[in-house]
């Protein structure tokens, strides 16, 4: 009895094995192979209700894809306000979370997202806490990775000076002013439109930044511009798009307008209604910033 026990425990703990081993092709023969990667990009602008402002989107969309030829490119924007005024409108704009959601259902595994953002804030960390809850998510995606804005380097500071510099319109003379409107923000990432004044100033002493909801204020740069005795000032905006912002704060008609408030001061004032996204050199930095994140995919 005892030689037939050591027997069926051998037969036993060989079947186990055998089981072991095939248990894969089990698996596979009855699922198929394992899916392939599917890589995609999702672009996450903050958005505009204006058709004005389309130029810019136009410009990153054929930068990226022409960047990337073989990969699928998404579209969404993070702001819940513009997308709302666009729905009104009949046309539908998806957030990143539906975005995401949507890549996630047509099969993708990889995705790069990149910030159309100008500074790393509030827009920028909601794409962030967006993209990790993605990929955590039980049979999510399997990797997720967000490109930086547009400013977030000591480098993209100077790249960015230098190019929106270099876009300044040809018949500016050097005795003239040039006010950069940023949009600003309570949120600590502000910080980069002070920070920006100093590396403007470090190529053009009479390039002047300011803020629509931040600081430095259309107050703070009114002091500059009388300090710099220039009589003429070129407004432009230091977004990606020339939109809500730009046409009606900046160079709109009413009393508190930015063109209003420069030409009851006594100066001259020329309006330049085109984003940053507008200018190839500015393209070219968010999309090295999209090549790092599509590169980390595989990491």
């Amino acid at each position: 009895m005892q030689y037939r026990f050591g027997v069926t425990q051998k037969a036993i703990s060989a079947f186990v094995l055998l089981f072991i081993l095939i248990l894969p092709s089990i698996v596979l023969a009855g699922h198929g192979e394992p899916a392939a990667a599917k890589k995609g990009i999702l672009l996450v602008a903050f958005g505009s209700s204006m058709d004005e402002a389309q130029v810019s989107f136009d410009n990153l969309d054929a930068a990226v894809k022409k960047t990337f030829p073989d990969v699928p490119v998404r579209w969404s924007f993070s702001s819940a306000i513009i997308r709302n005024v666009l729905a009104e409108k009949g046309r539908n704009v998806d957030s990143p979370a539906t975005a995401l959601s949507k890549m996630m259902d047509d099969g993708f595994t990889h995705v790069a997202v990149q910030s159309l953002h100008t500074i790393p804030g509030e827009e920028y960390f909601g794409i962030l806490d967006t993209a990790k809850r993605f990929e955590g998510m039980p049979k999510g995606m399997s990797k997720i990775t967000v490109g930086n804005p547009l400013l977030y380097s000591d480098a993209d500071m100077v790249r960015t000076a230098k190019a929106i510099a270099a876009n300044i319109p040809k018949d500016r003379k050097a005795k003239d002013a040039v006010v950069l409107m940023g949009h600003g923000t309570h949120h600590g990432a502000n910080i980069y439109y002070p920070a920006s004044q100093y590396y403007f100033s470090n190529i053009d002493p009479k390039i002047f930044v300011g803020t629509v909801e931040g600081s430095p204020t259309l107050d703070d740069v009114k002091k500059k511009l009388a300090k710099s005795k220039a009589k003429k000032v070129y407004l432009m905006p230091y977004m990606s798009v020339a939109g809500d912002h730009a046409r009606n704060d900046m160079a709109g008609d009413e009393a508190d307008s930015w063109v209003s408030e420069l030409t009851k001061a006594g100066y001259k004032c020329v309006p330049v209604l085109k984003g940053s996204a507008e200018f190839p050199q500015v393209v070219d930095i968010w999309v090295d910033h999209l090549k790092v994140a599509f590169k980390h995919l595989d990491s």
